[in-house]
């Protein structure tokens, strides 16, 4: 079908960072292009992960473009990417969706600027397409008849990631955030451990929840640090579960009783779901590390775990699969 140059732009001056198991969204997506407009979605699936056969994936129509594509759209004021593209599937789709793995970025210049979109999988557990002005037409499809109809060779590409990602299903993810920025150490008197959050970090633990709410989390857990909890808190909170409190999640922990601090996340890992921890400097990018060796995805010797930052992990069947690093809770514009 014809394109506008718009469309044409898209596959013919397209970059491509979706390869890998391991994808990171930096602090300030914005700096990658002199002008950005960022924007996010995901490849929407139903089915069940055990029959790929049964897996369709859904293939939106837009009536101002005239074409076939990926549901996504751009970043409003206050945002994280991941809050992104849970309310545009919301209101382009009718769909609430689970985001699973982060399968990358593409860029592609629009009107002087370049547009940067980061996709998930996004599993659909509820909701109805209703046509509107931005989607007039929604198409379930396999993958493979996904992949004939989609106007974009791009948007093909995300979508054979996602078909690697289905093929290699989670069964467990675990969301590992560092809990927010705190005190100065140095000004601190009293006990470390009640070293509260600054307003800071304040901010950052409130702005967790909308990052952190699309991949549906059903517990919490918590190092004992008081600035662990406070962060841990306002999701738990907006959940309505308790911070379930344990050492063995902390840097006290990790550096005096190793293996138990092992056993412990690993059972957190064997029970399945969706489950954040909130930990410390430390902890996080050793336990990650110790993962990574024991697991099926190589990583980098220096992981960054910063305050308020997100690993989000993927495990099939007890070992590590999928590791993406979200590198701040706080808007991208």
């Amino acid at each position: 079908m014809p394109k506008k140059p718009y469309e044409v732009d898209k596959d013919n001056a397209c970059e491509r960072s979706v390869t890998g198991r391991h994808q990171e969204i930096p602090a300030d997506p914005t700096s990658l292009y002199p002008r950005t407009t960022l924007a996010a979605g995901a490849v929407l699936w139903r089915g069940d992960l055990s029959d790929l056969d049964s897996i369709e994936v859904a293939v939106i129509h837009r009536p101002h473009y005239d074409d076939w594509s990926l549901a996504k759209g751009k970043v409003d004021p206050g945002e994280a990417l991941s809050t992104t593209a849970a309310r545009e599937i919301l209101e382009e789709t009718g769909y609430e969706v689970r985001l699973g793995k982060l399968l990358g970025h593409v860029s592609y210049p629009v009107a002087g600027r370049t547009k940067v979109v980061y996709y998930w999988t996004g599993e659909v557990i509820g909701g109805e397409f209703v046509p509107n002005g931005e989607v007039d037409e929604i198409r379930w499809l396999p993958v493979d008849q996904a992949r004939e109809l989609l106007s974009y060779e791009v948007d093909s590409e995300v979508l054979d990631k996602a078909l690697k990602r289905f093929k290699l299903p989670a069964t467990t993810r675990i969301l590992y955030v560092r809990h927010g920025k705190a005190h100065s150490r140095g000004k601190w008197t009293g006990d470390d451990s009640r070293r509260p959050l600054e307003k800071k970090g304040r901010r950052q633990a409130e702005m967790l929840v909308p990052m952190l709410l699309p991949f549906k989390p059903n517990r919490v857990f918590s190092a004992e640090p008081d600035r662990c909890t406070a962060t841990a808190t306002p999701l738990a909170d907006e959940l309505g579960v308790d911070v379930i409190v344990d050492p063995l999640f902390g840097d006290t922990a990790w550096l005096t009783d190793r293996e138990a601090a092992q056993a412990r996340f690993m059972k957190l890992v064997d029970e399945g779901g969706t489950t954040a921890v909130v930990s410390q400097g430390t902890a996080i990018p050793e336990m990650i590390q110790w993962l990574s060796a024991n697991g099926r995805l190589p990583l980098p010797a220096d992981l960054e775990a910063k305050k308020g930052s997100v690993w989000v992990l993927a495990f099939n069947n007890g070992q590590l699969t999928g590791a993406d690093y979200m590198a701040s809770p706080l808007p991208v514009k």
